[in-house]
């Protein structure tokens, strides 16, 4: 049987080859191994056996193999380096965010797709911040004073602006202590980050979006929930005109 080398392993070859019936073996070994992943049989962070192994193991081709491989990728189970095996993954919350994130990035073509998208980020975090104003742990808040903090000082420095910006807001998914927030949030940042990027940034707009995010904070430490969903609403809002019109110069 012909060897094949880790670095064949890391890039799988086209599946040119693929004769009838190869689909199904593939789905075959990928639940095998998805099963010995999420049972801990296949350790996370670990190297996957290499391709010769589970060629002998499941008595399949190379083509089946490689396949399966990037099947498994795809869905996060698997990361690949470089001249390296694939390295296993186990899922959590944020591969399975992570999982569709290519579908959600080629559906954001237009303003009324974007939108859309924010409308759902807009709706979420008004629901953290009036959790936030009715629950919130002194812990909470001086996480969220130091993350405001951090946004005060970044005003004249526009893209570290942006960077404790996207901070801030994500102290908000996390004060939930649901790990399924966090990695919503992150979600939100990588699909609207190539939107909000095209805004033009500069010091005096940051300033007034730094006071926004003072008034939620306020509102948060005076336990006040209908402030706080009012301003948070307020603020997306604003932040939704200012990318608007990048998709109107666009045109």
């Amino acid at each position: 049987m012909a060897q094949h080398s880790e670095h064949d392993l890391a890039h799988p070859a086209g599946l040119e080859d693929e004769v009838p019936g190869d689909s199904r073996a593939a789905d075959a070994v990928v639940s095998a191994l998805e099963a010995e992943i999420l049972s801990g049989t296949l350790p996370d962070g670990r190297p996957l056996p290499a391709e010769r192994d589970l060629i002998q193991r499941f008595g399949a081709s190379r083509t089946v193999i490689r396949e399966a491989i990037i099947m498994m990728s795809a869905r996060g189970m698997l990361q690949s380096r470089p001249r390296h095996r694939p390295i296993v993954k186990r899922p959590d919350y944020r591969t399975a965010v992570d999982s569709i994130g290519g579908i959600i990035r080629h559906l954001l073509v237009d303003s009324t797709d974007v939108r859309n998208l924010f409308d759902t980020r807009i709706f979420i975090e008004r629901g953290l911040v009036r959790d936030a104003a009715l629950s919130a742990t002194k812990a909470d808040i001086e996480m969220l004073a130091a993350a405001l903090e951090a946004n005060r000082a970044a005003i004249d420095d526009s893209e570290d602006f942006y960077r404790t910006d996207t901070e801030f807001h994500g102290v908000l998914y996390r004060m939930t202590r649901n790990p399924v927030f966090p990695a919503v949030h992150a979600a939100y940042a990588a699909w609207l980050s190539p939107h909000w990027l095209r805004m033009q940034r500069y010091p005096e707009r940051n300033r007034v979006n730094y006071g926004s995010h003072k008034a939620i904070f306020d509102a948060i430490v005076e336990r006040d929930p209908e402030a706080a969903e009012r301003a948070l609403t307020d603020h997306l809002r604003s932040a939704w005109e200012y990318v608007r019109v990048t998709f109107d110069s666009a045109r």
